[in-house]
């Protein structure tokens, strides 16, 4: 399966970790944005990751990685969504809002050949839901990355009410090639690891608001006492925080419960521009020392 043609919609932070990681593994990668600075800023971000990623490799007897600009030279940037009418699979990564993720899958559907496979990266909206914005429920199903998608060995596959078992293995088969584990789960908001993780970064926010602890001592907390490598609060600055309110939202909208209510620490953040590291602030300071 190495080798195809995978379209990639979406150039934030997800989108160019993906595409990084499908070209690394030796497919040719159409990466889609409606802003050809975001288009810009995703190649920016690939080189420089792929240049550390060499610069710190701890086992240099084995066969050294392709070069960035072996990896940069399989990703086609464009604004083209035309583009894509030849590709074999396609992972969707646009803004945590169902108004414009429909949108853009009427436009895939008409592009798309009928073969190709829609993944979305997908942080809490129904697979189901989206299938139901195309003509090919059956070959559309959830994959949710984690960040830094490079990374991370495992990733969240989640089954939709019509999804087959070609789809499924479909899946499967192009995550092998990138050296990932697929775990599949069945189709509700959140699926297991946002419906988890969402409420927990929550709650954190919530205990600095109420002044139980500082942001620090929180994170430190976590990492010293249950062995995680990251806090909660360091998690959200790492995923955005403008993405854990639009999550929340849709949690709490799908399952008309209180407890997926953001807080509203949470929303003044958003609200003033400090979504985390992408921002360089949140609530931590990832800005260089003047």
């Amino acid at each position: 399966m190495t080798g195809e043609t995978v379209g990639v919609v979406g150039a934030g932070v997800m989108g160019a970790g993906v595409a990084q990681a499908l070209a690394a593994a030796g497919h040719r990668v159409v990466l889609v944005d409606i802003a050809e600075p975001q288009l810009e800023r995703a190649r920016d971000t690939i080189r420089k990751d792929l240049r550390m990623q060499a610069l710190f490799r701890k086992d240099r007897s084995a066969a050294a990685p392709a070069r960035a600009d072996e990896v940069l030279e399989r990703i086609r940037c464009t604004l083209d969504y035309g583009e894509l009418a030849s590709v074999d699979f396609l992972i969707e990564n646009v803004v945590e809002r169902w108004e414009v993720k429909e949108l853009v899958y009427h436009e895939l559907d008409a592009i798309c050949p009928e073969r190709c496979v829609f993944a979305a990266n997908t942080s809490a909206i129904s697979i189901t839901r989206i299938g139901s914005a195309t003509e090919r429920a059956d070959r559309v199903l959830g994959m949710h990355f984690m960040n830094p998608v490079p990374l991370k060995p495992v990733v969240e596959v989640v089954r939709g009410h019509h999804t087959s078992d070609e789809t499924l293995d479909r899946a499967r088969e192009l995550l092998a090639t990138m050296d990932k584990e697929a775990i599949v789960v069945q189709d509700m908001p959140g699926f297991v690891s946002n419906r988890v993780l969402m409420l927990t970064i929550n709650e954190a926010i919530f205990v600095v608001q109420d002044g139980v602890a500082p942001a620090a001592d929180v994170d430190r907390l976590f990492k010293t006492c249950f062995g995680h490598k990251m806090g909660p609060l360091e998690t959200g600055d790492l995923i955005g925080l403008d993405t854990i309110l639009l999550s929340l939202e849709v949690l709490y909208e799908s399952y008309n419960d209180d407890k997926y209510r953001p807080c509203p620490l949470l929303r003044k953040m958003v609200y003033a521009g400090l979504h985390g590291r992408k921002s360089g602030k949140g609530f931590y300071d990832y800005q260089p020392a003047v």
